[in-house]
């Protein structure tokens, strides 16, 4: 059965691959600047939107970290996550596990803990006004050093109580999972779940090597686990969520197409593929918009009730939420089809 933009916006979701600074839409990013003096390479909002077109991870990167400059105070992070979740909301999201990058603002002489708890403030606000939960990841950034990353991590323990997990991202090839092994076995020895950014633009090895070497509950991206059968095999067998972002894909050219996507190949396969906006300021769609594109590789209401389903399946919420979301979307599926 073929799906309506209601009914997407209708299915409850858990976002599971979100990184809370590419939520910075150009219209805040503006008012920071102004509000904190800094100063931008574009002169208006429409000249920043004309700067996102990529062509390679890394050409999105390169504005992704000039952009996170605006953000300087505890509530500018507050009003950052909030921004996010009143948006999100309306795409139907109820739970978020998202990534933040602290490397990204104390590489820039912010402290650690203005980052966080600024984050904190965002989320109990969004909790209270919208009934929306979290789970916040700290992610290492690949392409700065194991010593950096060991740093970022010592720097985070007074807050672990808070911290529901740590993650990999930024720029994929030549950073490979084993550069980070040493510190994800310390981050298990501390009791963090673990996730990592594998497969998106590299090569199906980083899965696997994310899989062994860094031992993660939730692969980030994983669509390249199509191109190794053995792999493919292990990620069914075993239902190891991936965290699929199909505009993300696309903006960044892992496929020249809407049509090109293999998230419903996997999802067909018997894959757990959940949906995700990754970076939605910067690649033009949050979540439901992300389900809405797959109508180009024939995604019907009862897929992506399924993938609404793995969201919460695959995120880090209790038994008993997981049974009651997981509910409320078969009530919604059930509506629709009647």
């Amino acid at each position: 059965m073929p799906v309506s933009v209601e009914y997407i916006n209708k299915l409850p979701k858990a976002e599971l691959h979100l990184h809370i600074e590419g939520s910075l839409e150009p219209e805040f990013m503006f008012e920071l600047a102004q509000r904190n003096n800094v100063k931008i390479p574009y002169n208006s909002v429409e000249e920043v939107r004309a700067a996102y077109k990529f062509h390679n991870l890394q050409s999105f990167l390169d504005i992704y970290y000039a952009g996170a400059s605006v953000l300087l105070k505890r509530e500018d992070f507050a009003e950052l996550l909030l921004h996010y979740a009143r948006r999100a909301h309306q795409d139907g999201v109820v739970h978020a596990e998202f990534f933040f990058d602290p490397q990204t603002h104390t590489d820039r002489g912010l402290p650690f803990e203005l980052v966080f708890e600024g984050l904190r403030d965002g989320m109990a606000i969004a909790n209270k006004e919208l009934g929306m939960t979290f789970k916040i990841i700290l992610s290492f950034l690949r392409h700065l050093s194991e010593e950096a990353a060991f740093a970022t991590l010592e720097a985070a323990k007074p807050f672990l109580d808070r911290i529901d997990g740590v993650g990999l991202d930024s720029s994929e090839l030549g950073n490979p999972p084993e550069k980070f092994a040493r510190v994800f076995a310390a981050a298990k020895e501390l009791g963090l779940p673990r996730v990592a950014h594998a497969g998106e633009e590299g090569p199906p090895a980083y899965i696997w090597d994310s899989l062994k070497l860094l031992d993660v509950c939730r692969v980030d991206h994983g669509v390249a686990t199509s191109k190794d059968p053995e792999l493919y095999e292990h990620i069914i067998k075993t239902q190891m969520p991936l965290t699929t972002c199909p505009c993300s894909n696309v903006s960044l050219r892992v496929f020249n197409d809407f049509k090109d996507l293999n998230v419903i190949e996997l999802l067909r396969a018997g894959v757990c593929v959940t949906i995700n906006s990754d970076d939605p300021a910067y690649f033009g769609g949050y979540i439901s918009k992300n389900f809405e594109v797959l109508e180009a590789v024939g995604m019907t209401a009862e897929e992506a009730a399924k993938m609404a389903k793995n969201s919460f399946t695959a995120s880090w919420l209790d038994e008993e939420s997981k049974a009651r979301w997981s509910a409320k979307v078969d009530e919604v599926l059930k509506e629709y089809i009647a």
